[in-house]
């Protein structure tokens, strides 16, 4: 039986120094501290938030193992905050490197690090793939992660909400240049919308936290938002750097009631799809 949900989430959009971790986690911990004043219980952080995204070249000497001098300073800032924090960063394991995603507890624990499943173009080059759909439970609810890219493929989103996610996050680095944005109207606009479709058809909240600002060329689009399961946008940051809380009050009934006349998981045909 659903429960209601009733919690604040938040939505950090920075821009970054690339390859300044220092300075990258001092402005990580500003923005957790004014989520902390305002009483929000989840805040989640653009991907690579803690390096910038363009990094390839040093990824030796910036990823770092779980439960490295990054994650501890996280875990702080988590602590002194009182909230649970979702923050992107990379991560040295094995001697490979990995997009990763990690969540922390208001305490400061690491409850998980999830490393992104599906890497674009030349992160490729650079990344090991993930291969663990990561649903984690919290005193908030089970929380889906999901990095950037993996917002394109619906079936990934369907996984973790038939495992049981209840809030997908995403922290994201969508990013444009001037081809595709004046030859194919690629923006933050079309990013939202997908956020927005991927909470309709599963009837779960999406919050995509995106960065700003331009690194090597590319403009980063900005549009962070958290969206209720019927794709609704309840806060959003078209540009610049800020922060979005929405408060998620939603009764039991009133959320079965939706998914009884959204019926789209239910309607779905797989036997037709391949």
């Amino acid at each position: 039986m659903t429960e209601d949900i009733k919690l604040k989430l938040a939505v950090v959009q920075m821009d970054c120094a690339v390859g300044d971790i220092g300075a990258n986690l001092r402005k990580i911990g500003r923005f957790a501290e004014t989520a902390g004043e305002q009483n929000v219980d989840l805040a989640i952080f653009p991907e690579c938030a803690t390096t910038g995204y363009f990094i390839s070249d040093d990824l030796a000497h910036l990823a770092e193992p779980k439960d490295g001098p990054t994650d501890q300073e996280l875990s702080r800032i988590a602590a002194k905050s009182g909230i649970h924090m979702a923050i992107g960063t990379v991560v040295e394991d094995g001697g490979k490197f990995y997009n990763a995603q990690v969540l922390f507890s208001p305490t400061g624990k690491r409850l998980a690090t999830y490393y992104k499943a599906h890497l674009f173009s030349a992160e490729r080059l650079s990344y090991e793939l993930g291969n663990t759909p990561t649903v984690v439970d919290t005193d908030l609810g089970r929380i889906g992660m999901t990095i950037c890219y993996d917002m394109i493929f619906p079936d990934y989103f369907r996984t973790l909400v038939n495992r049981g996610a209840e809030i997908i996050i995403n922290s994201t680095n969508w990013i444009s240049d001037a081809y595709q944005r004046d030859v194919w109207g690629w923006s933050g606009v079309t990013t939202q919308g997908m956020a927005a479709t991927r909470a309709l058809e599963n009837g779960v909240i999406v919050a995509m936290a995106n960065r700003t600002g331009t690194e090597m060329g590319f403009d980063s689009l900005g549009h962070s938002c958290i969206i209720a399961p019927s794709g609704h946008i309840l806060a959003s940051i078209p540009n610049g750097e800020g922060i979005a809380i929405a408060d998620l009050d939603f009764k039991a009934e009133d959320i079965e009631k939706w998914r009884s006349v959204a019926t789209y998981r239910q309607d779905r045909r797989p036997e037709l799809y391949d």
